[in-house]
């Protein structure tokens, strides 16, 4: 068993100094009540759903843009780079990475934290859960 052990630990050694282990990057973020506010506020920026069309057509907060998470990479090109993005996909995870993407590329988005799940809850029970 001593010899397993040691050979499990070599090979998370190894992985983690070849980066498969890496920590996810932080990404900024902001509540479901800060997005309304700046709504209410009518404040500009782009809210990006970075989630699947068969989800955004089950869902959507109004006025938000589809471009799945998939897509994204390759139609930055669409985006204005001067703009400010609020990104959200279902709970939070692909717009993390979509925010993450971005801000490496030089746009200004944060994460919208639980994403459409958080806003159909706390803000505008009128959006459907899935």
């Amino acid at each position: 068993m001593t010899v397993r052990r040691a050979l499990l630990a070599a090979l998370a050694a190894l992985a983690f100094a070849a980066g498969a282990c890496k920590p996810r990057p932080v990404v900024p973020g902001i509540t479901v009540q800060e997005l309304k506010g700046r709504m209410e506020r009518k404040e500009k920026f782009v809210l990006l759903d970075v989630r699947e069309p068969r989800e955004y057509a089950k869902a959507k907060i109004e006025g938000s843009t589809l471009i799945p998470l998939g897509f994204l990479a390759s139609r930055l090109g669409e985006l204005d780079r001067s703009a400010k993005y609020v990104v959200h996909c279902k709970v939070g995870g692909r717009s993390a990475s979509a925010v993450h993407l971005l801000r490496e590329k030089g746009y200004d988005a944060v994460n919208l934290e639980g994403g459409i799940d958080e806003w159909s809850k706390s803000i505008d029970p009128s959006v459907p859960r899935y």
